[in-house]
């Protein structure tokens, strides 16, 4: 009876949703609903796989030359399944959150739903700092990791500016994402970057196989722990992209749907990830150990410069799903969250552009930041905090009996759930934060100290004369 009683409260609310959905189909434009509102299982699967494969295809490559090619697609398939693992398990969290809450009478049609709300809710304050403290940690350093980026691609194509004055530029770009009020309004935006990313890894593997090997090519990685761990964490934080989970359900008419689009996109992201990976370091071998961009190696060639300019569209779109949560949170804190002016939650949201931009630019390590922001804040995000919060939140026989979602029974169960959770939080502490923040803070620092903060231009060539 529980259980049925549950469904009911779900499915009303949810329906209640979708009848707001089709009165706003009513009254807005055509045009408004195909580029601008976005709700449908699609919108959600366009949006999880655009967001996990950004700027890290790029990186690696540079990945598989520190761990070797077996080990390269085996950490690749091994944690894209973590990943949606544990995307599941906060699917999972946010759907039992807001039941709970449904059955209060609380009404979140003007309030995005956050991770750390869902922390707070199930499990008290102390959760939900720590949910935001890593969450927000992360989500900036995400969205510092994409104007690194896009200073890194562009250079490639314009050489006339350093990467520090195009780092200023994009940061000014970036910046009018602070008019996108949600993840409904991303429709577009995500089905347009899971093109660009297909096009650039694509052109990737084919212009690497035509290419050839260069000569003298050599493949000797592994070689050193550090590297090796290094690169292990890049890929860790390449099938993390599921921080931004509970804001793209939220944006969704019927979230319910979501347990699976995460696996979905997943795979689709590894016939992205893995032929492109593996081509560019069969051409190039050793080389991309001192290479962190793919692109830097690839001739300059029409289709190059076609996937640079895609790439730096595509960053754009990955900053905006980073900044928003940021945006969200501040705009709570502010006080304007559920305010209906544009206008007015676009300028409150300015000023968290400003740290990012300032980070940018005194760290613009591509690649290396990578690994860093891997081993100690996604490490926590989204693995190690979401399976310990699902096993506390079902500890008791109750809470477990009347969960709204039940692990499936062909993983086992509750047992089985309980057994994988304890597994991911094993791992990722003693690999991805312990190994993983050993390995990658040493090639941070190793950066500095070859580079120095602030560095102009970061692994640039030397102009010829």
């Amino acid at each position: 009876m529980a259980s049925e009683k549950v469904e009911t409260v779900v499915a009303g609310n949810y329906l209640e949703m979708e009848r707001e959905e089709e009165d706003s189909k009513s009254t807005s434009s055509k045009l408004s609903k195909l580029f601008w509102h976005g709700g449908s299982v699609y919108d959600a699967w366009f949006s999880c796989a655009s967001n996990q494969v950004a700027q890290v295809l790029l990186t690696l490559p540079y990945s598989f030359s520190q761990l070797g090619m077996v080990s390269g697609i085996v950490f690749q398939l091994f944690y894209g399944v973590m990943g949606s693992w544990t995307a599941y398990l906060i699917t999972a969290l946010y759907v039992e959150y807001r039941t709970r809450k449904e059955r209060e009478k609380v009404d979140f049609r003007n309030h995005v739903i956050q991770w750390f709300e869902v922390l707070d809710g199930l499990l008290g304050k102390h959760w939900r700092n720590l949910g935001l403290f890593f969450n927000c940690t992360f989500l900036l350093f995400g969205s510092v990791i994409q104007l690194i980026a896009c200073a890194s691609n562009i250079y490639y194509i314009n050489d006339n500016l350093d990467k520090r004055t195009w780092t200023y530029i994009f940061g000014a770009c970036c910046a009018t994402t602070v008019f996108i009020p949600s993840f409904h309004n991303y429709r577009i935006w995500s089905f347009l970057g899971l093109i660009m990313t297909t096009y650039t890894a694509w052109y990737m593997t084919i212009a690497s196989l035509i290419h050839g090997q260069v000569e003298g090519v050599t493949h000797s990685g592994p070689t050193k722990l550090v590297l090796y761990f290094t690169g292990a964490t890049n890929i860790l934080y390449t099938f993390g992209g599921h921080a931004v989970t509970v804001e793209i359900m939220h944006a969704m008419w019927k979230p319910q749907k979501f347990k699976m689009i995460y696996l979905i996109a997943t795979l689709y992201v590894l016939t992205l990830t893995l032929p492109s990976a593996c081509a560019v370091y069969w051409a190039f071998g050793d080389m991309l150990l001192t290479h962190s961009n793919a692109l830097s190696l690839l001739p300059r060639t029409g289709f190059r410069d076609i996937a640079v300019i895609l790439m730096l569209i595509h960053q754009f779109i990955t900053f905006g799903f980073a900044c928003t949560p940021l945006y969200f949170v501040w705009e709570k804190f502010v006080g304007v969250h559920e305010t209906k002016s544009l206008l007015k939650r676009a300028l409150v949201r300015l000023p968290v552009v400003v740290p990012i931009w300032f980070l940018a630019i005194i760290f613009p390590f591509f690649g290396p930041i990578n690994s860093t922001v891997g081993s100690l804040l996604v490490s926590f995000t989204v693995y190690i905090i979401p399976a310990l919060a699902h096993m506390v939140t079902f500890a008791s026989a109750p809470a477990r009996e009347n969960a709204v979602e039940r692990p499936p029974s062909i993983l086992g169960g509750w047992v089985g759930s309980y057994s994988m959770n304890v597994f991911v939080v094993l791992w990722v502490l003693v690999v991805g934060f312990g190994l993983g923040g050993w390995a990658s803070m040493l090639n941070f620092i190793h950066q500095i100290n070859t580079f120095g903060l602030f560095a102009k231009c970061y692994q640039c060539p030397p102009h010829k004369a």
